[in-house]
């Protein structure tokens, strides 16, 4: 069960746009860090680039959130990042989020897992063909 910090975050990241980020990067503390299989950052400052490069690459990015658990000063997200891309292809990367929170209930550390390999260089034509042919090769076979 989701408690009243997770609750308060999930509900910023459904709604987030480029204009409220400021409204989700005030349930960050100031010296949080942020980690994902492409960036490794701590502050405010750092935190918001990564959100504002994402605005400015992506078409209509938004999230959904599918799970939300907390247990003590720890909660656990699953999401899905929902955009378009250049040619108007609908595309969707599943994730999960470890989050940690202070004393004074603000995001201390948020750690994001998800696949690139799967979510995102495997739907990409040239790379994603070479990522599907590693894949079969190195799957164990299914008899």
């Amino acid at each position: 069960m989701p408690d009243a910090r997770t609750t308060r975050l999930v509900d910023a990241y459904t709604r987030l746009t480029r204009d409220n980020l400021p409204t989700l990067l005030a349930l960050y503390a100031e010296n949080a860090r942020f980690k994902d299989p492409f960036n490794d950052v701590r502050g405010h400052a750092a935190i918001g680039r990564i959100f504002t490069q994402m605005f400015e690459e992506l078409r209509e990015p938004r999230f959904t959130v599918q799970v939300s658990a907390s247990e003590g000063d720890d909660a656990f997200l699953t999401w899905e990042l929902h955009f378009t891309r250049e040619r108007g292809q609908a595309m969707v990367i599943r994730g999960a989020t470890h989050l940690r929170f202070t004393p004074a209930g603000l995001v201390q550390l948020h750690r994001d897992y998800w696949d690139a390999a799967e979510e995102l260089y495997a739907k990409l034509p040239v790379l994603g063909a070479l990522m599907r042919l590693l894949q079969r090769r190195l799957a164990t076979p299914q008899r």
